[in-house]
């Protein structure tokens, strides 16, 4: 039976089980998984079966979707330990095993005489042991010495280690305790595979270290610690007769045992000659691994603390320089009231917006734009729109072919897909005239003095979106703002916002809203937006970035 180990951005993770054809992943409420995280699609993606494999396909989503840190572009097959990535949450398909019969000493026993016990109940028993443990004054000895060994190697691993001192020093506390000609660290990397992070020695003759897969998989997938008393007569060690050859016989491994999953395993290897382990080295190993595995898990959250504390530095960096791109102060026109802000979802953003006079004051060109995608990568492309336009905005271009000009340099300078949507205008002040091209954006807006909703004249698309296409051409029209009229100018995170119910704010009621606080002032106007979206969310993390543009023809205040 397979399950998903669910991760989520915030909150504590939790197994789901697959048991159908088709799960569906999303924030949607009819999601087959329906996670809490705002910057998922609400169809995100799908795991399916199709036969006996299972695939993992993106559902067109705006994040993406990453296989074992692979962008997912068509259907891929996901066995047991991948990890999909959606957004903030990651999702690791496991096969659930059957549950393991409880033992007082040991788990199972194979054939083969290799012994296979559950490290979690092993790490259990040895932190609560019962009387039996305890008896007389050998067993009290005995525990009190544990406790001992593993307080000072507590003590010891609690210093400031870099990851490679850190291992270094687990591999030689737990050599000098349990006396293995080597040993090694396996830790499970990005891809979900186990690969050696340190190996030690106690001889300086000896050839690589080598590792039975399937021995590996029994204790890092299963959670089991595996005593091999003899490599000779265990199956395992024939795809690895290079082991048996080198002269190891015996071998100890238990698991890196964290609240997430198994980190890795540690190995310990002895030739027959130097010793055999018995049961006791394996117990104390399970211990000193989840020793390790604390302090492996604390080095793993102090770095991504650190981490983190740096890129949010970087970000705040990038928002500054991303506000001195955006207009600190919009231009005096005389019978004219202008107003532009951006409200990033993220620190930074993917949308931009600009105001500059032209020709002497005659004209005023009103752009706003919103690049797919979010945060850095966004903010990037939004600094290379900028300018791209600066040129042909002021040589006194038409809106139509500043914006094929724009088309083409995006396309040729960004990946496929990346694109950009954008409401290019051209205002004569003086007669109210306006003259602009859409491209693939959200319809301006012109609610006109009457305030009569019905009225509201839509600025609809006359071209694709911005880089789409190689050789893309737009179309121009016009309207005309008489006294009194207001323009309006907004992006997507505006219209797409969604309350608790999945429902988008829309088209509708920022007509509504703007048309109601059509004669106040305009930031008052743009206040009053904000606040019914909050409302409208009642909570909900805005999932995209916000920006508006209004000019507002108001002839009393004429200079």
């Amino acid at each position: 039976m397979l399950k998903l180990h669910v991760v989520p951005p915030e909150g504590l993770p939790f197994d789901h089980p697959f048991t159908g054809d088709s799960l569906v992943v999303g924030r949607a409420a009819d999601a087959d998984l329906m996670l809490a995280d705002p910057f998922l699609s609400r169809r995100h993606s799908r795991l399916f079966r199709a036969g006996s494999t299972v695939y993992v396909e993106d559902l067109g989503s705006r994040n993406g979707t990453l296989l074992n840190g692979q962008k997912v572009l068509e259907p891929s097959a996901i066995v047991p330990g991948d990890t999909v990535r959606i957004s903030g949450s990651v999702l690791t398909l496991l096969e659930e095993s059957p549950p393991a019969h409880r033992v007082t000493q040991v788990d199972s026993v194979l054939e083969d005489g290799t012994i296979f016990r559950n490290a979690s109940e092993l790490l259990d028993r040895q932190n609560s042991p019962d009387a039996a443990q305890l008896q007389g004054e050998a067993g009290l000895r005995r525990y009190a010495e544990r406790l001992k060994l593993l307080n000072e190697i507590h003590q010891a691993l609690g210093r400031s280690l870099s990851l490679e001192g850190l291992l270094e020093l687990i591999l030689e506390r737990t050599l000098d305790h349990l006396r293995p000609d080597r040993g090694a660290i396996l830790l499970k990397e990005a891809d979900g595979e186990l690969r050696p992070a340190a190996t030690r020695s106690t001889a300086s003759n000896l050839d690589e270290m080598r590792f039975s897969r399937t021995l590996v998989r029994e204790v890092a997938e299963k959670n089991m610690a595996a005593l091999v008393l003899d490599a000779w007569t265990d199956v395992r060690f024939a795809e690895a007769p290079s082991i048996l050859f080198s002269g190891v016989r015996s071998l100890i491994a238990a698991p890196l045992l964290g609240p997430e999953g198994t980190l890795g395993l540690i190995v310990l290897e002895s030739r027959l000659q130097v010793r055999q382990f018995a049961e006791e080295d394996l117990e104390l190993l399970v211990s000193l691994a989840a020793v390790a595995a604390l302090h492996l898990r604390n080095l793993k959250l102090a770095l991504e603390a650190e981490e983190r504390r740096r890129l949010e530095e970087e970000l705040a960096l990038a928002r500054r320089i991303q506000m001195a791109l955006l207009p600190s102060q919009l231009p005096q026109v005389a019978g004219w009231e202008l107003y532009g802000a951006n409200f990033p979802s993220r620190v930074v953003s993917g949308d931009y917006y600009e105001v500059v006079p032209r020709g002497d004051g005659r004209e005023l060109v009103l752009m706003i734009a919103d690049v797919s995608g979010k945060g850095v990568a966004a903010s990037l492309l939004t600094a290379s729109l900028q300018a791209f336009s600066a040129g042909p905005v002021e040589d006194g271009l038409p809106p139509d072919e500043i914006c094929v000009r724009l088309s083409r340099l995006l396309y040729r300078r960004t990946p496929p897909e990346k694109f950009a949507t954008a409401l290019l205008a051209v205002l004569e002040p003086a007669t109210g005239r306006l003259r602009y091209t859409n491209a693939g954006h959200n319809p301006g807006l012109i609610i006109r003095a009457g305030g009569s909703t019905a009225g509201i004249e839509e600025l609809g698309p006359t071209g694709v979106p911005l880089g789409l296409l190689p050789g893309a051409l737009y179309g121009a029209a016009e309207a005309t703002l008489a006294p009194g009229d207001l323009l309006v100018l907004y992006t997507d995170g505006i219209a797409e916002a969604a309350s608790p119910d999945d429902e988008e704010y829309g088209l509708e009621r920022i007509k509504q809203t703007c048309s109601r606080h059509r004669g106040e002032p305009c930031a008052r106007l743009a206040a009053a937006l904000e606040k019914d979206l909050e409302t409208f969310a009642r909570g909900v993390p805005f999932a995209d970035d916000r920006t508006i543009v209004l000019a507002h023809h108001r002839p009393a205040l004429a200079r």
